[in-house]
């Protein structure tokens, strides 16, 4: 963990934050609570942290990150 007022301290999170608003808040058009708390678990689920490339995975996508160890492991 980076010390406080490092600009790097929370990295990970600010650039989720900016991916979920880019891709799924601006787009979908809320209107209620509850349409947001309905669709951004899906879109978390089934957008995000399954299809979504990832940097820190050399950019492949989770499922396809989780396949290779699988393998590796075996």
């Amino acid at each position: 963990m980076s010390s406080v007022g490092n600009p790097y301290h929370n990295a990970q999170a600010e650039s989720f934050m900016k991916t979920l608003k880019v891709e799924e808040v601006y787009r979908a058009g809320y209107e209620t609570f509850a349409d947001v708390a309905a669709r951004l678990p899906v879109f978390i689920e089934q957008v995000y942290s399954s299809r979504r490339l990832h940097s820190a995975l050399r950019y492949r996508t989770p499922e396809e990150f989780e396949t290779l160890f699988a393998r590796k492991a075996a």
